[in-house]
């Protein structure tokens, strides 16, 4: 039988996502799983070899798939493991063999990896924002900051396979906060979404500022947004302080490869109404005259699931 299909995975600090998708795109069906029940890798790669088999069985698809493409925090295109991924309790200290992993809980299906943010960038570059452009950067504002840059219509992996931890620049050189990594005032401290809910939560506790999030016990960026959509002044303020602290960063992405776009992609970025301008006038503020107003700075225009599952799909064929 002619192997038609592909898999394609979005494993990500809470969540991971599972796609069937067809040559020419589409994503036939996907279910989700869990990222943070486990502490071990072998019992997340056992559930989430399971959740493949049961949806390629509601596909209809067996025997129809030709590999699965997995995109991952610190997933490593050429050595097919996960590496001190700071975000994923079960590959937060040690190296994982993630590809021979999954493939021999699928039977030997071949499994190739990348870097999450890579894989949304090849999604974004095939069938979203970035279509047709051959130099950009994908920014993912997810739980963690990740990061895809392709140029001349290729990602960028570096001499180990670990290029584009944007998410682990300094943005705050000092006294910044402490970072999963174990740094100080990296960008993904203060602009992921678990860096709002943070700045959140420091600002209650610094101010007698009236704010709904103060009858939230554990505040989270969603309660951040909803927050802001109901015009709350500091919640607002949380967001233009993030949008400034990420257009400085970005200002500062565009002088090593000066790229036509940002693109900007993850849960957070759907709070682009409170985003966009902070960062476009932090951006055009610190960017060298030579990219002012030049640089596009786009927001995804696939839904988030399917970015991610196209883009690790794309491994597959």
């Amino acid at each position: 039988m002619e192997q038609q299909y592909v898999v394609g995975v979005d494993v990500g600090g809470q969540t991971s996502k599972i796609g069937i998708v067809d040559a020419r795109g589409v994503v036939l069906v996907q279910s989700v799983i869990r990222s943070d029940n486990h502490v071990e890798p072998e019992g997340f790669v056992s559930e989430l070899a399971e959740a493949i088999k049961a949806l390629i069985v509601k596909s209809g698809k067996e025997g129809q798939i030709r590999g699965i493409g997995v995109g991952a925090p610190n997933g490593n295109y050429y050595s097919g493991e996960i590496a001190f991924a700071p975000n994923l309790a079960w590959a937060a200290t040690a190296v994982v063999p993630f590809s021979k992993m999954l493939s021999e809980a699928l039977g030997g299906l071949k499994v190739t990896l990348t870097n999450d943010a890579n894989a949304a960038a090849m999604g974004e570059m095939a069938y979203g924002a970035a279509k047709g452009m051959k130099n950009f950067i994908m920014i993912t504002l997810g739980t963690g900051v990740g990061s895809g840059i392709v140029i001349n219509g290729e990602v960028l992996y570096g001499s180990d396979g670990f290029a584009g931890e944007l998410g682990h620049t300094i943005a705050i050189r000092h006294n910044g906060r402490q970072c999963g990594c174990g740094r100080f005032g990296c960008l993904e401290a203060y602009c992921s979404a678990i860096g709002v809910a943070r700045t959140a939560r420091e600002w209650l506790e610094m101010s007698d500022e009236p704010s709904v999030l103060r009858d939230i016990d554990k505040i989270t960026s969603k309660d951040v947004y909803e927050a802001a959509k109901e015009g709350d002044k500091l919640a607002i303020k949380v967001f233009n302080y993030t949008g400034k602290i990420l257009g400085a960063s970005i200002a500062d992405f565009i002088a090593f490869s000066a790229p036509e776009a940002i693109v900007l992609f993850g849960g957070l970025a759907r709070a682009k109404e409170f985003l966009y301008e902070p960062v476009l006038n932090s951006m055009n503020e610190n960017v060298l005259s030579l990219w002012r107003g030049k640089v596009k700075l786009l927001f995804s225009q696939l839904k988030e699931s399917d970015a991610a599952i196209l883009g690790a799909s794309a491994l597959a064929w």
